[in-house]
């Protein structure tokens, strides 16, 4: 699959899943991933809880539901890889440039380790 052509050609809402290192679970509304390559996206996040259970549990899903009828998407499933707190380089990445959103945050690297469809097993 060519994630950066899905993402461009669907819209929809995005869910990311993390747990800490005792299997807390966590899920939270993020909008598509920032795409880097076919094997890495990044999100920008917010020092809030998916954050930091990813400190001590690399792992995270994100569920992406397209707006349309039906139950049409993808699952990935994602290893952190880095993360990035230059100010400047986060401000450039920011889809939405209206004010309110200045609260500390990262980029967050993934590698993308599986694609799965949004129900079963095939794409």
């Amino acid at each position: 699959m060519e994630i950066q052509k899905y993402f461009n050609e669907h819209k929809g809402t995005g869910i990311l899943a993390t747990a800490d290192k005792e299997g807390n679970v966590d899920v939270a509304v993020y909008a598509s991933p920032h795409i880097v390559d076919d094997k890495t996206i990044a999100f920008i996040m917010r020092l809030r809880r998916s954050y930091q259970n990813l400190k001590s549990n690399p792992k995270a899903a994100y569920m992406f539901i397209e707006k349309t009828p039906g139950y049409h998407g993808v699952r990935l499933y994602l290893k952190k890889l880095r993360e990035e707190t230059d100010a400047q380089i986060i401000r450039s990445m920011r889809r939405s440039h209206h004010g309110g959103d200045e609260s500390p945050a990262v980029v967050v690297y993934f590698t993308v380790e599986e694609i799965r469809p949004l129900t079963g097993d095939q794409l």
